[in-house]
């Protein structure tokens, strides 16, 4: 059989109809992803048995797959009474692995702030929490937007591996198709391009992102 363009129009309202869900589990797993990555560096910064803790524990989320932990809280939690839907499994594990990497972005940006900063804080009597909320984190995240939205591109990307849990996102559809037809090239060319055409205009909007704090960092 060969490539039928006929075919590959007529699959692409079901596929197009899946982007809502790929894009809400993109944001909702890049939100999760942030707010752990986040507390596990403030945690890691405390430093004590806590802060070896969680330091070994980023460093095991970022040596393990991303399937992994998609198939462990999938397949094992059921075993201990913890039954979640194929969709919070997914934002769930997507938000666990990359939260490891992003812990490591908010390090960097943390670490790009003047000491100084923190020493008036605490000149100020400012609690720890005031001093994160207030001093820290609005400088932190204009050092992090730029690789904080090349994150949510790579969130993007990694969403075709919530197809295993038969979660309705665009490759999902494009493979139910598939097995119902028994054709693969047109439902997974009309994926690929889709996934290409959001990460273009994700990528687009992270550079604008970039530009504008650049040029604001300038004045």
């Amino acid at each position: 059989m060969g490539f039928n363009f006929d075919f590959v129009l007529s699959t692409v309202p079901t596929i197009i109809g899946a982007i809502g869900t790929t894009l809400l589990a993109t944001v909702l797993s890049c939100l999760g992803a942030s707010a752990l990555g986040f507390t596990f560096e403030m945690i890691r910064r405390g430093g004590g048995a806590t802060g070896l803790a969680v330091r070994f524990l980023i460093d095991f989320i970022r040596s393990t797959p991303v399937l992994a932990w998609l198939y462990f809280l999938y397949f094992v939690l059921p075993f201990y009474g913890i039954r979640l839907g194929a969709m919070t499994v997914g934002i769930l594990g997507l938000s666990l692995y990359y939260s490891g990497y992003l812990a490591e972005v908010f390090k960097a940006g943390i670490d790009a702030i003047p000491k100084g900063q923190q020493e008036a804080a605490r000149a100020l009597s400012l609690t720890r929490r005031d001093t994160v909320v207030f001093v820290i984190a609005p400088q932190m995240l204009r050092n992090v937007a730029a690789p904080l939205g090349n994150y949510l591109v790579s969130i993007l990307k990694a969403t075709p591996y919530l197809a295993v849990l038969a979660v309705p996102e665009m490759l999902g559809r494009a493979f139910d198709i598939a097995s119902e037809t028994y054709r693969y090239a047109e439902p997974l060319t009309v994926a690929g391009i889709l996934f290409l055409a959001l990460a273009l205009i994700l990528g687009y909007g992270v550079k604008r992102i970039e530009q504008r704090l650049l040029a604001a960092g300038r004045r």
